[in-house]
């Protein structure tokens, strides 16, 4: 497979928060530029106020007006916004969500038009980020909405290295949580998770861990019984669709004893059973990564961070290893395809004659 240049649309988020200062730092080192083409959908205006604010050193920025006009060993930006946009540091303000979903919006229409290869998302404000077209608790519902169809559903995958933590569960209060799971929703969950694993992630036979709902995984049926009666027939039906799931495992004692380590990756049933120690053990580098759709989405793992936005405190690390995993997954996804273009059909035997009989021609 011939290796190319890969397209990075890259969209600014909420403009009163750390997103320029990640893209900044990051892109400020030009060699950034010799691994991929980045698109960046936002404002050079905006762009220019936080590096001064930050007194980051100067990134030469090369404005386009189309993503099929982006400089290689360039840094590219294209204009979404309009030029007096107010930045208010450290401030949630409806403008800020305006001009974040703007650029995402213009991103978007690029990912699905397939002039720009991959799309890593700086961090939104869910709250003012709200309007008549995003109405969603986050990136990755509202990326589902746009991608998604019968055969492909979102997968929230936060991962760092070898830890790798999918979602049954997303953006819903914990109240909802127990009646909204479902065996399956699970298996599917499951299904999407080990497709991922070999597609994205170059896995061959994927060893899925599975958590728990309840504490001690309901110490048989003492502290609930959602593990028996919901998570645990997930898991069969799973193993009949050839996926090798373990567990349920207590949340606690599984990432306690680092059991995580002998799994490719893990099944979390809601958003802080499996983020809560996520950002514990990777909040530095770690990659919020949106599995099972047609196209290839990641974000840094933090959020807006108003209380360090304008100071030049915030690091650059995640987001960078974001656009390392967007082009990682990319390549992974191309190899993937290319190896089952034209897979060799199976062994028979005709019982009919008297000799074996094998087809492996793999043509129709």
């Amino acid at each position: 497979m011939e290796e190319r240049m890969i397209k990075v649309g890259i969209t600014h988020g909420d403009i009163n928060g750390i997103g320029y200062e990640v893209i900044l730092k990051t892109f400020g080192d030009m060699r950034m530029a010799e691994l991929c083409t980045p698109v960046i959908y936002g404002s050079s205006k905006v762009a220019g106020f936080h590096r001064k604010a930050l007194e980051l050193p100067p990134v030469n920025m090369n404005t386009v007006s189309r993503a099929e006009d982006a400089g290689a060993n360039k840094i590219n930006i294209i204009n979404c916004i309009p030029d007096d946009t107010n930045v208010e540091l450290a401030i949630s303000t409806p403008i800020a969500g305006e001009a974040a979903f703007k650029a995402l919006e213009a991103a978007v229409k690029d990912l699905k038009q397939g002039t720009i290869d991959v799309l890593v998302t700086a961090p939104i404000n869910k709250n003012n980020i709200q309007n008549d077209q995003f109405h969603f608790p986050g990136h990755t519902e509202y990326l589902e909405e746009c991608f998604g169809d019968a055969e492909h559903k979102a997968l929230m995958i936060l991962m760092a290295e070898d830890l790798r933590i999918a979602l049954v569960t997303g953006h819903i209060p914990l109240s909802q949580v127990a009646s909204t799971i479902t065996s399956k929703d699970i298996a599917n969950k499951l299904t999407i998770f080990n497709h991922s694993l070999k597609e994205d992630f170059g896995i061959i036979k994927p060893r899925i861990a599975v958590l728990s709902l309840n504490p001690h995984a309901g110490d048989n049926g003492l502290l609930g019984t959602e593990e028996e009666t919901i998570i645990k027939p997930a898991m069969k039906e799973a193993e009949k669709r050839g996926i090798m799931s373990f567990g349920p495992y207590a949340a606690d004692g599984f990432f306690g004893s680092q059991m995580y380590e002998k799994y490719d990756g893990v099944l979390a049933m809601f958003h802080d059973q499996g983020l809560a120690p996520f950002k514990t053990l990777a909040m530095k580098n770690g990659v919020n990564y949106t599995a099972g759709l047609p196209v290839v989405r990641t974000s840094p793992a933090h959020g807006t961070g108003y209380d360090i936005a304008g100071q030049n405190k915030a690091s650059e690390d995640s987001f960078r290893e974001a656009v390392y995993a967007a082009m990682d997954i990319y390549r992974n996804r191309c190899r993937y395809k290319e190896a089952n273009a034209r897979p060799l059909r199976k062994q028979y035997f005709d019982r009919g004659a008297d000799n074996v009989k094998l087809d492996l021609t793999g043509e129709e």
